[in-house]
């Protein structure tokens, strides 16, 4: 059955009610038309309970605006949702990406994430290519994907909305990467699943790393907002030599600062007995107390390392998850220790991430109590850092 607006319904139902699903949730093709964003194709989920997300098909089929009843989840920079047109993968020195940084989930990958690298390319068999030049997180968030399909699906009285797409990351005398991602949001639900395949399409063995920058915004983020997650300790942290210098801890947030210089930990976490990691930040106070918060639940196996990233300044404010492949000091240190992953021809890795709203303090005591029978969070905002890569 689907619930919407407190009661349920069948497919026949709501047929009954109205001449066509889009009357209560959909999912709508539409071109956006204006400045740095004009001429990109979005898709606009809307699941019929108050949440409503965009996904961005000529930016890997990222994620951008989303919100329920109103209240924005994802963060929106002042860069908007750039046209890969625009882009220039080696401008200022690899910061490009920085220009076209903004949404709720941008894609990191897909042969390499974090800082800049000069990785050699003997790989590729290709005498003038003597080394691969990658810039912050890697090309694929501003590659337009092909769209494959998009729509709704029943399964008996469940109507599931969905889209997939193929975004190829490729070039002659080097990778040839692609990634198929699918979306799927069921109608009356307030969570969206993100089912992404990495396939290497070409016949050199390639280098693969992935991750995912999910942004979250206010009002989700505030002052007081708690970062929720079974951490076991924390072996890396970007100012671990002045943790409290800017009077911000890792596990209740901050609000808008000016000057603020970004922090980013590698939190090491435990998993639930199916290897799920749940990942949350959750506003306690906001709507009067009601509470609201964005959950992110991935794979152990499929995303062993957690980053989180705080950018408190002001106008830009912003706390980041990140599920990733590989630890936060990038492709040299996994080269280093064995860790980087090769993609042979045909090889495939998978990922499954649900995206989930919670609504009110019941959901946030649930998942709060969740996380507690996982892993005891450390209490303190300043951890210690311990260098333990596990």
């Amino acid at each position: 059955m689907t619930q919407l607006y407190g009661r349920s319904w069948t497919r026949q139902s709501l047929r009954e009610h109205a001449g066509t699903l889009s009357q209560f949730a959909g999912v709508r093709l539409v071109t956006l038309g204006d400045g740095v964003e004009r001429g990109i194709r979005c898709l606009e989920f809307r699941s019929g309970a108050g949440f409503a997300f965009h996904v961005l098909v000529d930016r890997a089929m990222d994620v951008g605006a989303c919100e329920y009843r109103g209240a924005a989840i994802g963060w929106q920079s002042p860069t908007g949702f750039r046209h890969p047109g625009l882009h220039e993968n080696a401008d200022e020195g690899g910061l490009g990406w920085l220009r076209s940084f903004s949404g709720l989930l941008v894609t990191c990958g897909l042969d390499h994430t974090l800082f800049m690298d000069r990785d050699p390319a003997g790989h590729y068999h290709y005498g003038p290519r003597e080394t691969v030049n990658s810039g912050l997180h890697g090309r694929v968030a501003n590659i337009p994907a092909r769209l494959t399909g998009y729509g709704e699906r029943w399964e008996g009285d469940e109507c599931i909305l969905w889209c997939e797409g193929v975004i190829q990351q490729s070039t002659v005398f080097g990778e040839d990467l692609h990634l198929v991602r699918r979306i799927e949001a069921r109608v009356g639900d307030r969570a969206f699943t993100l089912h992404d395949r990495v396939v290497n399409h070409g016949f050199y063995r390639t280098p693969h790393m992935f991750c995912y920058h999910i942004n979250v915004g206010h009002p989700v983020l505030d002052e007081g907002s708690r970062y929720i997650a079974p951490v076991r300790h924390t072996p890396w942290a970007a100012h671990a030599e002045a943790l409290q210098r800017q009077s911000a801890g890792y596990r209740t947030q901050v609000g808008p600062r000016h000057d603020f210089h970004e922090q980013v930990y590698e939190h090491a976490m435990a998993a639930d007995a199916q290897g799920r990691i749940p990942v949350a930040l959750v506003n306690d106070r906001f709507d009067g107390g009601r509470g609201i918060g964005l959950s992110v639940e991935v794979n152990r196996d499929e995303f062993p390392c957690q980053f989180q990233w705080q950018n408190f300044q002001k106008g830009q404010y912003a706390m980041g998850i990140e599920p990733s492949t590989n630890h936060v000091l990038g492709k040299p240190f996994a080269r280093e220790r064995g860790e980087l992953i090769w993609l042979e021809h045909g090889d495939e890795r998978r990922y499954t991430t649900r995206f989930a709203v919670l609504d009110g303090q019941g959901d946030i005591e649930a998942f709060d109590a969740r996380v507690r029978a996982i892993c005891t969070q450390p209490e303190a905002e300043y951890p210690t850092v311990t260098g333990r890569w596990d």
